[in-house]
């Protein structure tokens, strides 16, 4: 739209690769040993005690916890919080936020209200998970991804 030619974005998507940030949720941890991500017992004593991790992934494409909250609406906010701390200095070059989810799209809309009221950020994208995703992290994953100060 703003006449670019293909290098310049090329150039531009070069620049900007590690400042895509990728934060997520999982509402069970019971998918997560499928793909190696935590050990069985950890997965079935943080079902019971309500742990839900807070997670990114990092430059290596590596994932890495970030916190762990206990309830789901505490998970969801710790998103936002996390997209706070991330988006400095980028405040004004996130035009558009992406939201996935797998199967959980009141979540999604939830989390979409939070970075509305907190940013002003009004065009957000919300999509389901690609299968993939979906059979490592399960149902009720969701997603944000956004252009942080780092990942």
């Amino acid at each position: 739209e703003e006449g670019k030619t293909i290098d310049e974005i090329s150039q531009w998507l070069e620049d900007n690769k590690l400042n895509l940030c990728h934060i997520f949720t999982v509402d069970d941890l019971n998918h997560l040993p499928r793909g190696g991500r935590v050990s069985k017992t950890t997965a079935i004593i943080g079902t019971l005690i309500n742990v839900k991790p807070v997670l990114h992934v990092d430059n290596e494409g590596h994932l890495v916890p970030l916190n762990n909250v206990r309830g789901r609406k505490k998970a969801l906010t710790s998103l936002v919080d996390q997209m706070e701390k991330k988006i400095v200095g980028f405040e004004d070059k996130n035009d558009t936020v992406f939201i996935s989810h797998g199967d959980s799209i009141d979540d999604a809309n939830y989390v979409a209200s939070l970075v509305k009221e907190r940013f002003g950020i009004e065009d957000i994208l919300i999509n389901s998970v690609s299968p993939t995703l979906g059979s490592h992290s399960g149902p009720g994953t969701i997603n944000i991804f956004f252009l942080g100060n780092h990942r």
